[in-house]
């Protein structure tokens, strides 16, 4: 009976799969998996001054704490995607649930700044286990038509539990402290595992069994791990200066041997044939700029604000504006936008308004009554551009391919996000002070600019200018 439990999916109560709103409980029940991870993704970064000072050290050493958690992330998104499509979606995400909780309430108990950081790696593990599943168990619950909706409903999960974490997790930095920052997951991932056994739907089409590329999961993780640890020790890790360059070298000679290895492996752990295709490369490329324009600020904003002596709860305020602009933009954007706009037209709309928003935000000093306009401009112009980006994406894959392309899709949220930390960090620290903060905003409008660039090339005939 365990046995049975812990290796098969079980189906969802007749009354549940048979009631109308059967795909929106599921969809809902996958917002608990998105709204844990951005949570605990957005109060992160408020607890770096706190790490600073336990543990003495230096803002490039506490990084880590999050660019260790989205290096494993990046690394087991797609392998756990594929293994996903094989052996059932809701039971791998249901693990993601149990290991991510666990993990949160070790890292919470973490007595020293490196075992913080292991088990962060241990709670990435949860986490790929969600972020895997996550777009494609929407993906496929949807009924035809409603996936937009859907996938921006999923978004606003991503965007409450963005919004909630500069104000909950100033709070609590503020008052309990940084450990409980991380303790907070407990209950919120022991009532998703109840809901996600009861709601979530058995995986109706698996791939047929293949080997899992090991030697790409190790290729990916050396490019990756050198490419940050490289921006790292030039961001100031106390480290010799000679090792970036090595670093640098073996990232190039990793990401070569990687893309050579996906060409040849018969079972590739990134198939470059879907790649290639128009939404799906472009809609990539485009997803890794927007996440790394959403989770730039929430480093910069807190650090720069600290600086000026603001109060870590002022500066979650502050920050709440870009998330709350996210999340009335994806709940919001499927009725006030024109419904002749297609995906791709909605890409491009939401990406220009990044850049008009990053814009204004280079334009304005950076003062804690002046930044909240910018935010949430920029959360509301991300917000359109999100969903319609990843839509694309999923519909230009067969269903048997969900997992391993919703796998794609949150390795480029992970990527995104961890490239938005290391540029920024490696922003404040070449130019200090207020210097500092131009400079990672231009960054940041830089990677604005390509996204547009990603929505301007015809991406195929599916969809609607």
């Amino acid at each position: 009976m365990i046995r049975t439990l812990l290796t098969v999916e079980r189906p969802r109560p007749d009354a549940v799969r048979s009631h109308p709103t059967a795909w929106r409980l599921a969809v809902l029940t996958v917002c608990f998996g998105a709204f844990m991870g951005q949570l605990d993704a957005s109060i992160v970064t408020l607890t770096y001054q706190s790490l600073r000072s336990e543990f003495h050290t230096s803002l490039a050493a506490v990084q880590w704490v999050s660019l260790a958690y989205l290096l494993a992330l990046v690394a087991l998104l797609v392998p756990i995607g594929r293994l996903s499509d094989v052996r059932g979606r809701k039971l791998m995400y249901l693990y993601g649930f149990a290991v991510f909780t666990l993990a949160s309430a070790a890292c919470g108990l973490a007595p020293t700044l490196v075992a913080l950081i292991g088990f962060r790696v241990v709670q990435a593990v949860g986490a790929a286990l969600m972020q895997a599943n996550s777009v494609a168990l929407v993906a496929t619950s949807a009924p035809p038509g409603r996936m937009r909706a859907a996938l921006g409903l999923q978004a606003a999960g991503q965007a409450i539990g963005l919004a909630l974490g500069p104000t909950v997790g100033g709070a609590i930095v503020a008052t309990l402290g940084w450990r409980w920052v991380f303790w907070i997951n407990v209950p919120i991932g022991l009532a998703a595992l109840v809901a996600g056994h009861f709601l979530l739907p058995r995986t109706r089409e698996r791939a047929p069994a293949g080997r899992t590329d090991r030697r790409g999961v190790a290729l990916l993780a050396t490019a990756t791990t050198a490419a940050l640890l490289a921006l790292s020790v030039v961001s100031g890790l106390g480290v010799p200066g000679w090792t970036a360059a090595a670093l640098g070298a073996l990232a190039v000679l990793a990401t070569a041997a990687f893309l050579r290895r996906q060409r040849r492996c018969a079972d590739p752990l990134v198939d470059l044939d879907l790649v290639r295709r128009g939404p799906v490369g472009l809609g990539l490329l485009g997803g890794l700029c927007g996440y790394l324009v959403l989770f730039g600020p929430l480093v910069l904003v807190p650090v720069e604000l600290a600086r000026q002596g603001v109060a870590a709860i002022t500066a979650g305020l502050v920050l709440t504006a870009l998330p709350v602009g996210f999340a009335l933009a994806a709940t919001g954007a499927e009725r006030l936008l024109p419904q002749r706009w297609g995906d791709r037209r909605r890409s491009r709309a939401g990406a220009a308004g990044c850049v008009a928003a990053l814009a204004l935000l280079l334009a304005l000093p950076v003062h804690a009554a002046l930044l909240p306009l910018p935010l949430g401009l920029l959360g509301l112009a991300l917000g359109v551009f999100v969903p319609a980006n990843n839509t694309l994406v999923m519909r230009a894959l067969p269903q048997c391919d969900a997992g391993a392309g919703g796998g794609m899709v949150n390795m480029t949220r992970g990527l995104g996000t961890a490239l938005g930390v290391a540029a920024v960090t490696l922003a404040l620290h070449l130019a200090p002070g207020g210097a500092g903060a131009a400079t990672a905003t231009g960054a940041l409008l830089g990677a604005a600019v390509l996204a547009v660039a990603t929505t301007l090339r015809k991406q195929g005939t599916a969809q609607r200018l």
